[in-house]
């Protein structure tokens, strides 16, 4: 036998050797028993009142937009609205959890959740599966609407208006606006045109809060204008003064300033320079 098949022989039967031992302590596992992974206990849970979709400021609740959703009772927070049940026994100290929870809404709302926000208007926007607390709506008796929506520091002030001073009833709720008038000139030798507030975000027009679906369109005889408490008496001044107008602003001006305009006349400005007086023409 030539010496390179010996060789080979010798190496097949190392590695065979060397398998076999290998194979040896893979089934033996060095002597302990595999062990089987211990159970998970189930985290307890109790039901929660959450929202089904987004709800804005100022959204009207309906029963078809809140519902119970499950969840974990080491997350509760006492300010969630629950049903007061869990759907698996409890752990030690959570069942108190979720009877405070329960607790609270028994006693703020005073009847089954779901019924007792019916109508209920959102004060803090709340987000699809958020839950509904006490605290980010309004209850009947407890507010309305228009002071839900209002910024702070701001205040709600009708102006009458028309399709000819309302840019033709393309001005819907959301939208911005200034308010301007043209009256005649204190010296009488002409009309003033001034533009009184800038930015305004209009609330409703007449008691409609939101345009008709698919309407692109409204019409009414008063609009109702979000303006900064100390600019009131601009508005309350110039619906003393006569007729105004609102000129529509673009959607992209909604974060821009708010605040008092100015006369769109051109002013004059005299100037004195080496006692000579010249006169320029500004706006």
């Amino acid at each position: 036998m030539g010496a390179v098949r010996i060789a080979i022989l010798a190496a097949a039967a190392i590695a065979a050797i060397l398998l076999a031992f290998i194979v040896r302590g893979m089934m033996t596992g060095g002597g302990d028993a595999p062990q089987a992974p211990a159970p998970v206990a189930a985290s307890p849970m109790a039901q929660v009142l959450v929202a089904k979709q987004d709800l804005p400021v100022g959204t009207r609740i309906t029963p078809a937009m809140i519902g119970w959703q499950p969840w974990p009772v080491e997350a509760l927070n006492a300010a969630f609205v629950t049903d007061g049940s869990v759907a698996v026994p409890p752990a030690e100290g959570a069942e108190k959890v979720v009877q405070k929870a329960g607790q609270v809404a028994s006693d703020a709302l005073g009847a089954s959740p779901i019924q007792a926000f019916d109508g209920a208007i959102v004060r803090e926007a709340i987000a699809a599966g958020e839950p509904v607390t006490v605290r980010k709506v309004i209850r009947g008796g407890e507010g309305g609407y228009m002071s839900v929506v209002l910024g702070p520091g701001m205040r709600a002030v009708s102006v009458p208006v028309s399709a000819d001073t309302a840019a033709g009833g393309f001005i819907l709720p959301g939208d911005r606006v200034d308010v301007l008038q043209s009256r005649d000139a204190p010296d009488g030798t002409g009309r003033v045109t001034e533009t009184l507030m800038r930015n305004l975000r209009v609330l409703a027009i007449d008691q409609a809060t939101e345009p008709a679906e698919a309407s692109n369109t409204m019409i009414g005889g008063t609009i109702t204008l979000e303006t900064p408490a100390s600019d009131v008496e601009v508005l309350v001044r110039g619906k003393a003064q006569g007729e105004m107008v609102l000129a529509l602003r673009p959607y992209t001006d909604i974060g821009g300033p708010v605040g008092r305009g100015g006369s769109a006349e051109p002013q004059t400005v005299r100037i004195f320079r080496d006692g000579e007086m010249s006169e320029v023409s500004v706006r």
